[in-house]
């Protein structure tokens, strides 16, 4: 029941165009890159052609924005808005101007990441357009010098280095240099950045929900550091709810600290993966837990309430819970 309501809320987040939007709320009805991949990524193994669609869709954001692009590969961005912008119109395509933590390299990559693995498995791309643009975002990756820019990360907050950020630049490098031209040097500034940082987040988080994805999707630590990422997320993020994304989060905070709920399924997924079956059903328990009556994860529970946030539900969420299923 619940993983059947799952793809029915994703499937009712995915706009017309290919988008999916955050959440059906008036602040999340938006399409961010970073949610979109998280939710086509949910939909693969149940509605390939609508994780597909999803994709193009990212690219034709891309290739109508490709002058922007093209001067940010001529010229290193000097300020947030000649980034790549992180949200878009779901039916126009176009950015949203407001003030934002915008400089988001972690999207980048991950949109490197996953069209570079279905392409290299069920052939996504269309033609010399796709290519193209692609290619552009490896270069812009490297004018930007990803591995040590001060980016806005998962969270869209304090512009540092961020290990999830560079880690997803490098899983995504790493992805499509088969298909692509990715200089070496990209890679090896990359992973050097990551071995200075790791098992922190940035210099100011030690610990950061946002590490989990260096493990699931992208696979790009030892087992060493991801079982230490692993152990510092439950001994200081997990709570009853959800899961804090680091420590003194002030987002939605006012009434106690904010538990997202997508940290439950996201643990449900790597403890499937190595393994732990205990684990895995311990947190898939916790997820199911957390849901509405209606079966919907929403973005985060406060710690004295019983009742999610506006952002109900989260395609975010019901996709993890969902890729949590069938992990």
């Amino acid at each position: 029941m619940h993983v059947k309501n799952s793809i029915r809320i994703l499937k009712e987040l995915q706009h017309p165009s290919g988008l999916f939007l955050a959440a059906p709320s008036s602040v999340y009805s938006k399409a961010w890159i970073r949610d979109t991949i998280y939710e086509s990524l949910a939909l693969e193994k149940h509605d390939l052609k609508a994780a597909i669609k999803a994709y193009h869709a990212l690219l034709d954001i891309l290739l109508k924005h490709e002058f922007k692009i093209d001067w940010a590969i001529k010229e290193k961005p000097d300020a947030a808005f000649k980034y790549i912008h992180a949200r878009y119109h779901p039916e126009t395509l176009e950015e949203f101007h407001e003030e934002w933590g915008n400089k988001q390299n972690d999207a980048i990559g991950a949109l490197l990441f996953q069209v570079g693995r279905l392409e290299k498995s069920v052939g996504i791309l269309r033609g010399v357009k796709d290519y193209r643009i692609l290619q552009k975002l490896v270069f812009y990756l490297g004018r930007v010098e990803y591995w040590h820019d001060k980016d806005n990360g998962i969270w869209e907050e304090y512009e540092e280095v961020h290990a999830s950020s560079v880690g997803a630049c490098v899983a995504g490098l790493q992805e499509v240099k088969e298909l692509l031209y990715v200089p070496e040097e990209y890679l090896i500034k990359g992973r050097e950045a990551l071995d200075n940082l790791l098992p922190k987040e940035s210099i100011t988080k030690d610990v950061d929900l946002a590490l989990l994805s260096l493990i699931y999707p992208y696979n790009i630590v030892s087992e060493e550091i991801a079982l230490q990422i692993i152990n510092n997320v439950e001994e200081k993020l997990v709570r009853e709810k959800g899961v804090i994304r680091y420590i003194d989060d002030q987002y939605f905070n006012d009434d106690g600290e904010a538990q997202w709920t997508f940290g439950f399924p996201w643990l449900a997924i790597i403890y499937k993966k190595l393994d732990n079956v205990d684990k895995y059903k311990y947190y898939v328990d916790k997820t199911i837990n957390v849901m509405n009556s209606n079966g919907e994860l929403p973005e985060l529970y406060l710690a004295a309430s019983q009742v999610g946030n506006e952002n109900t539900p989260l395609g975010w969420s019901q996709g993890m819970f969902l890729l949590a299923m069938e992990s």
